[in-house]
């Protein structure tokens, strides 16, 4: 048996053959058995596409570098099956996928559904930690706080099987898909792109959600030219589990109405969804015809190149937030004046966009050697920063051990006992799991 080539999702289909397509994406750590309730209605009409992300559900274990990267995967996919155009629904991830797609490829897409999405998930830090927690800890510690994050707390008591279902849906992902997946997460940002969705997009988002939550989804509809909002009252982020028959009657008349029909701009308007039977519909004020646009911060005028080529800056940027996490950074950038301006736009340029861009040596390699070299030069106050971001590079808990021990030989004992301490908080903090 040949193995499945790595650009290829593990997939299934339901309804009729030659129905219209409907594509429905899962959340980072479920699987396509998160959309089992809305299947038998939806096949009816459309020939249900479902797909497992990477490692998740026992599909083959190939890390996807970004939300860019699984897009390109499900439309490979979907070109080896013959699939052209087609309706997509997508929950969290998965509604980032179907944001990617909109703006790649909207050629291929029909009409659009984002359940529980944003055009930013939280901050790069929080995923990159989180990824820093799987790789210390397995994914056990996720697992048994996601209904946590999924449901609303009446539903967790009232269902425990499905309770249960969750954890072990979460439990068997593949631990390196699932960091990589919380890379993609910490690297997804379309919020000044919004505007170029031109395909209608229902969104919809579960009242109680505390992850991606009413504020998120109303960004989402701002932003895009033809959306409506719906809100599924008593529902968490995992509103497709929770609100089963809700979510399935939204479905249904958003792709009934847009795929069939001429869309109708419905911007403004919102659904309030009961738990159970059909949408009442509430009129709001409409907006003006040109909603606010989304906040950008200008880009601040950097001076004279001093070193490398004209892209250094951006680039260094990029890497000094992946490694060392947003926050440090923007501290640090925030405490430049103008007397030490130059001086962050030049460690930005020449260290992290030329040194730690360079291919000789892969990123864990480099903090390794950051950490051997701030450790021989004394410089304590900087070894936190780089413990944190060795930790974001990929390096383990007992790796970065080894590496200390070593400085103890080359070093000096004091300095090496100093190095541990630093170290074990920032390791304590960084790995300890949520709550």
């Amino acid at each position: 048996m040949s193995e499945t080539p790595s650009n290829i999702l593990q997939y299934r289909f339901d309804g009729p053959d030659q129905a219209p397509v409907l594509i429905l994406g899962p959340s980072l750590g479920t699987t396509w058995h998160m959309w089992d309730r809305q299947v038998p209605e939806l096949a009816k009409q459309w020939r249900v596409f479902r797909f497992d992300l990477p490692g998740h559900g026992g599909a083959p274990a190939y890390p996807a570098a970004s939300v860019s990267d699984l897009a390109t995967r499900l439309l490979a996919t979907l070109d080896s099956l013959g699939v052209q155009r087609f309706g997509y629904v997508g929950c969290a991830l998965g509604g980032a996928i179907g944001i990617e797609l909109a703006l790649r490829h909207p050629e291929r897409l029909a009409s659009l559904a984002l359940i529980a999405a944003s055009p930013r998930f939280g901050t790069a830090d929080e995923f990159r930690q989180r990824g820093v927690v799987v790789r210390t800890n397995g994914l056990d510690p996720i697992a048994r706080t996601s209904p946590d994050r999924w449901f609303t707390s009446g539903f967790a008591a009232a269902q425990p099987a499905i309770t249960e279902w969750a954890v072990q849906m979460v439990r068997t992902t593949d631990p390196g898909c699932y960091i990589a997946l919380c890379e993609a997460l910490a690297t997804f940002d379309v919020r000044a792109e919004l505007g170029r969705i031109g395909v209608p997009t229902l969104v919809l988002v579960g009242s109680e959600d505390q992850v991606t939550g009413p504020a998120e989804a109303r960004t989402l509809v701002a932003g895009i030219r033809d959306a409506r909002l719906a809100v599924v009252p008593g529902a968490s982020h995992l509103v497709p589990v929770e609100q089963p028959a809700a979510v399935t009657d939204l479905l249904v008349r958003h792709f009934s109405t847009t795929w069939q029909l001429p869309f109708e701009s419905t911007t403004g308007q919102m659904m309030v969804v009961p738990p159970q039977g059909q949408p009442v519909m509430a009129a709001m004020a409409a907006p003006p015809p040109q909603a606010a646009p989304i906040a950008e911060i200008a880009p601040v005028e950097q001076p004279e190149q001093l070193a490398g080529g004209p892209d250094t800056y951006e680039i260094g940027l990029k890497i000094r937030r992946e490694v060392l996490g947003d926050a440090h950074v923007d501290g640090a950038l925030a405490e430049a004046e103008d007397f030490s301006g130059d001086f962050q736009d030049f460690l930005t340029r020449y260290a992290w966009g030329e040194i730690w861009d360079r291919p000789g040596l892969d990123r864990r390699t480099r903090s390794c050697v950051a950490l051997a070299a701030l450790v021989a030069g004394g410089h304590f106050e900087d070894l936190a920063a780089h413990t944190r971001g060795a930790l974001r590079s990929g390096l383990t808990p007992d790796e970065i051990k080894e590496v200390l021990l070593q400085t103890a030989v080359h070093c000096g004992l004091p300095a090496a006992g100093k190095a541990f301490r630093v170290a074990q908080q920032v390791i304590r903090e960084e790995t300890t799991p949520p709550v």
